[in-house]
Formats: C-alpha cells, structure tokens, sequence
C-alpha cells in the first residue's frame, strides 16, 4: 500500500532534518581531526567543545552585550583560543574546508555582538584573546600589538614605558584592540591626531587560504581596506604597528554637569557652533541623559593637552558661557587621564587597566548618526521629551574638526571627515530579558525624531557603533546592491572600493556575517 502525499512529505522533512543534524554533527567533528593534523596539538589545549567543562565561561568571558547570551541565543559549536598564529591559519583551512561559518573575536564589544554570536547559521569563534603580547619601541614611537590586547593593556604597556607617549584610540580599557582598529577607533585625543586606524603603519593578517601578509605582502589595497573597512571582513588581523603619539607631562581635565534648569539648553546651542573649532588640544564632548523625574542632565567633559591656566584661557576665548573655574579643573598625566574617562578613579594604580572583565555588563542597543548643522532650538525641546521618558538611555555628542578635518575622506575606509560637526551615540541599558522590546522601541523612536536633523543621503553611522536596524546581509554572497542599504550609511562612496577588494582577496565570502562587506563583481551595478 503507497502512502499519502502528507505521509511523504513527512518522511522527507525528517529525513533533511536528521541528514541536517547529522551534518551539523560532522563538520565540528571533521574539524578537530583537520585541526589535530594541521597543529600536532592535543586540541583541549586550544579548543572548547560544547562538551568541555570550561565552554560556557570561555564563551561568556568578553561577551560585552547580554542580548546575546541568553539561553535561547544560539551557540557556537566549538570555540578556538589560538596560542600561536599557525592555530589562527590551521582554524581557518579547517573551516573552510568544512563549510564552517566564523566568528573572530578580540574584545567581544561588538554592539550586535556578531563576534560571537551568529543569527541562522552554525558557527565557531575564533576568540584571540591569547594572542596580545604588546612590543613597544620608544626610540622609534611605534608598537607592535596583538588584536587579543585590550585597549587598557595597550595603554598600560606604553606608561610603563613613557610618560610622553600615548595612542589615539578609545576609552573603554576592556575593548580589544583588533575590534577597534578594524572599524576606525575614536578617542579623546583624536581630534589632535586622527583616528586609532589613522595611525596604523603595519599589520598581519591571515587570509582565506591560511597564509600570512604583513603591509608589503599584502599589498596597499588590502592594507586600506583593514583600517577602518572592518578586517574581520577580509581576514583575520592577528597583530597591528602602531604609531606612538606624543602627550604632553601634564593634562587637564574637567566634568561640568548642568540641567535644563540653569539654561543647558543654550549651553548646548552654543557647544554646537564652538566645540569642533576648538583648538586641536581640546576635546570637549557631552553626555546627556534623561531621567523618569522629566530632568535632562547634560554633562560637559573635557580633555586638555596642557595645564589649567591654558585650557581656562582658551575656555574663557572660546566658550565663555560654560563658567569654567579654576576649582573645576584637575592636572594629571596622560595616563591618569585614561583612567579617568574609562571611570576609574585616577588616585589607584593604573594597574587597573590590565583588568580584562567588564564590570559594567549589561543587556544594551545603540544607534548612531552624524551631525552637519546644529539642531534647533525646538528640535532640542523635543528631544528632551523623548529623553525623559528613559532613565537609563542616553546620548554622547563627540566633537569633529582638528586634525579630522584634514584627513581625506578616502585616506582609509571611515569617510566621516571635514564637514561633520559631531557624531552621536545614543545608547539605552537594562537588565532584564523581557524588557528587550520596551527599550529598544524606545531607542529606535528617538532615533526616527532625529531624522531631520543629522546627515542625509545618505544618514551616515559610524562601524564601531554596529547597528543591525540599518539592513542585513541574509546570506552568503548578497548582492552589493542589496548590501549598500547599509553599506553605504557606514563608509559613503569607500563602500565600492570596499567591495571590490573584497572580491579579489575572499571571492568566495568565507569571512561572511551579517554585517561584513560585500563582493563587487564586475559589471554589477549599484542600486540606487
């Protein structure tokens, strides 16, 4: 006797499920034993399996955003910890070799923490966090630094070695410093030297095919594409030469925090027209935030290459309107700085820094846009009352201009250059699984109100800033077209040339994940 249509048509649907799930089984399996052959390595000694005792807490260990480590998150099928470059290499040609998506990690800041975490496919991390050995050369002003290092041990290392040298980079100490270069990297002396990426002069990567390239190897192209283009697109970067900056002994430091009461309002208006003018040794951004009591608080800090009695005159020349008094300043050394705006106290150790554990963990979304003219008066009125609403949502306004305005906009990947006031990030906080909807509509309305008031055509973001709402690569091999919906919102007209590289150096779109560049084939066409 045959059986019925429906009865076939289960039979079929748990046959591909069972040949799936067998599938599903045997890559990671093949994987070990490629991997065991590539290294000689017992692969306990670098490998995590689900099975391992020490899986979850590997996994969990630089997860920075809890959305993505819920219970029904899903999880990699293994995890590999790298102890030397030839594992980086093996984990890659067994990958490839076993159709296994990956997933590279350094500091796991990744906002849609697509460093470790992938939406509808199976997955490994590569986690570099072994790998972050730090080689400073004073004499030369340079560094050699692995991407497992956090920005911390970074500037750690250069303090134990210079109190006149620093890096231009970001400041929270427990992001990974492959991250960070690899999508630009701002920081409180950028508007002095540039981006973190602007000051790359090096680096190492390990292609698809598991071989190795420095600059000179690589080649140019590739060497632009890494800087601020997002590297893990194009391979991964195990190790960056950086550029030493030079800080002066002494900095100034200074937070003032007003309310809407006293007239932050027009502080605001006016920080607009000044703050991207200021002299390059000045870094002045805002951070406002709103409370369920309807009060607005809006936070002044500010970073001086200099002492107090040049930062108040140049305050007193440039915005005077601010009050800046001598009790408000504070002298340090640049690195004291460092634990400053990272919310240390400057008093202990700087030893602080080497503390690879975020001890601010929590369940975020964050959003970003780029501003060319100053918002009105009535545009600020009604993004006070969408403040309000959300005690622990908030915005930071970093200021351009200085140095960032005189780098091109095709010098590395980040356009963002001459012409942009500030960047905003707007960032809400909970903790609690089930109040994911309410913070991240409420994030997504505030972002919608801005509209009028940032760039257009199209409204920029900034890559470090991920942000998935911007569109989506669905699959392996998405069109360019499909793929510039958000491409070009992070890198402008770079997004081509991005995409062109990437066709030459990974045309079979190994290094895929939702977010990463696209192939430009030829004779594709842009969609407009």
């Amino acid at each position: 006797m045959g059986i019925s249509n429906c009865g076939f048509l289960t039979l079929v649907f748990l046959l591909c499920i069972s040949i799936q799930s067998a599938t599903s089984n045997l890559a990671p399996n093949n994987f070990l034993k490629c991997f065991r052959s590539q290294t000689n390595l017992s692969v306990s000694d670098v490998i995590f399996t689900t099975n391992s005792s020490s899986y979850t807490s590997v996994l969990q260990s630089s997860a920075q955003n809890l959305r993505f480590v819920t219970a029904s998150t899903p999880k990699p099928q293994l995890i590999v910890r790298p102890l030397h470059k030839s594992h980086i290499q093996a984990a890659v040609v067994c990958s490839r070799k076993n159709s296994i998506n990956v997933r590279i990690r350094s500091g796991g800041h990744d906002y849609e923490g697509l460093s470790y975490y992938a939406s509808n496919v199976p997955f490994i991390i590569i986690d570099l966090a072994n790998l972050r050995s730090i080689k400073i050369d004073v004499e030369n002003k340079t560094a050699w630094v692995e991407s497992g290092a956090t920005l911390g041990e970074l500037y750690h290392a250069i303090a134990e070695e210079s109190n006149v040298y620093g890096f231009p980079a970001g400041s929270c100490s427990t992001m990974g410093v492959g991250g960070h270069l690899g999508g630009g990297g701002l920081g409180t002396i950028f508007r002095k030297y540039g981006l973190a990426a602007d000051n790359v002069i090096d680096a190492r990567i390990v292609d698809v095919n598991g071989r190795i390239f420095d600059r000179k190897s690589m080649g140019e192209e590739l060497f632009w594409a890494i800087r601020g283009g997002g590297g893990a697109s194009f391979g991964i970067i195990f190790a960056w030469k950086i550029k030493l900056v030079s800080v002066p002994s002494i900095v100034t430091v200074f937070t003032i925090d007003k309310t809407l009461e006293p007239g932050a309002t027009k502080l605001l208006q006016t920080w607009q027209l000044v703050a991207d003018k200021l002299s390059d040794t000045l870094f002045l951004d805002v951070v406002i935030s709103g409370n369920s009591d309807n009060t607005i608080t809006v936070s002044f800090r500010a970073l001086f290459l200099g002492v107090s009695v040049e930062l108040l005159t140049t305050m007193e020349e440039s915005f005077p309107e601010l009050g800046v008094e001598r009790k408000d300043c504070t002298e340090m050394s640049w690195i004291q700085s460092v634990l400053y705006f990272a919310d240390f106290s400057t008093q202990e150790s700087y030893d602080v820094l080497l503390n690879r554990t975020n001890p601010y963990k929590s369940s975020f979304k964050a959003k970003s846009d780029y501003v060319k003219e100053p918002i009105s008066e009535k545009g600020l009125e009604g993004l006070w009352k969408i403040l309000s609403e959300e005690d622990t949502g908030y915005m930071i306004w970093t200021p351009f201009g200085g140095r960032m305005s005189e780098i091109s906009e095709f010098e590395i990947p980040f356009p963002h250059r001459s012409g942009n006031l500030y960047l905003i990030q707007y960032m809400v906080t909970w903790e609690a699984e089930e109040e994911t909807e309410e913070h991240v509509n409420w994030i997504r309305r505030l972002y919608r109100y801005m509209t009028p008031f940032v760039s257009k055509n199209p409204r920029s973001a900034y890559l470090n800033y991920r942000d998935l709402d911007l569109g989506i690569n669905r699959n392996k091999n998405e069109s360019y077209g499909q793929a510039s919906v958000w491409g070009l919102k992070y890198f402008n007209s770079n997004f081509k040339r991005l995409a062109q590289i990437k066709a030459k150096v990974d045309p079979s779109d190994f290094f895929w994940y939702e977010q990463s560049i696209p192939l430009f084939l030829s004779g594709e066409k842009m969609e407009k």
